[in-house]
């Protein structure tokens, strides 16, 4: 007996997972779409007696991931799909949503060198040969956005690793938003006639229920 019940309330426990694991997957997602937006470097200038290009500003070597971005916003689009999908369906897109949030887990990971040298590349364009003296651009990943979008991309992944595994067991939109199709379609199509006909024999002056 005890068995029984314990039975019966998993499925319960796993549907009332849904809320909390939605809401958790869109707010990492959004977050990570926010964090991925912004810049992940900080630059400061070179110290010491440096010739530097006049007007040019190291800030603008404060570089994003245009990539990551672009996962994030995949990961939020996903899990607005599964909210009104069902079946293998929803499954899917859920292991859409995990594929694109490891991308941007990776993406992010991979900045911390692809990031660093493309600046390091602009700032040797920018300023040039610099004389002896002159101490190189200080280039690090101390931005608080960079180890943001770390954290929120492990909190994506499992986010939609929950949702892979418990989406069979999820409540699904209801039947009634879906269009009407075999016998009901033909019944409503049926009905739609009779009333016509009422109306038809009322205009030309018969009882319709003769």
């Amino acid at each position: 007996m005890t068995e029984t019940r314990g039975e019966s309330r998993r499925p319960e426990r796993r549907r009332s997972t849904f809320a909390p694991v939605v809401v958790l997957g869109l707010a990492s997602a959004g977050g990570a779409a926010y964090a991925g937006s912004k810049p992940w470097l900080d630059t400061q200038a070179p110290g010491g007696e440096c010739v530097v290009v006049p007007g040019f500003d190291y800030s603008g070597l404060a570089l994003s991931s245009p990539l990551a971005a672009a996962l994030a916003l995949v990961v939020l689009a996903s899990w607005g799909v599964l909210l009104v999908t069902r079946g293998r369906v929803r499954r899917a897109v859920a292991v859409l949503a995990t594929l694109a949030s490891g991308g941007y887990l990776v993406t992010a990971v991979e900045a911390y060198w692809s990031l660093k040298a493309a600046a390091r590349d602009d700032a040797i364009e920018q300023v040039g040969t610099t004389p002896q003296g002159c101490q190189p651009a200080g280039i690090w990943m101390d931005n608080v956005w960079w180890p943001a979008a770390l954290v929120l991309g492990v909190v994506c992944i499992g986010a939609a690793l929950l949702a892979v595994r418990l989406v069979p067991t999820w409540p699904e939109m209801s039947d009634k938003y879906d269009a009407p199709a075999g016998a009901q379609a033909d019944e409503t199509s049926e009905a739609s006639g009779d009333n016509l006909d009422i109306w038809k024999a009322l205009d030309e002056g018969r009882d319709p229920t003769a």
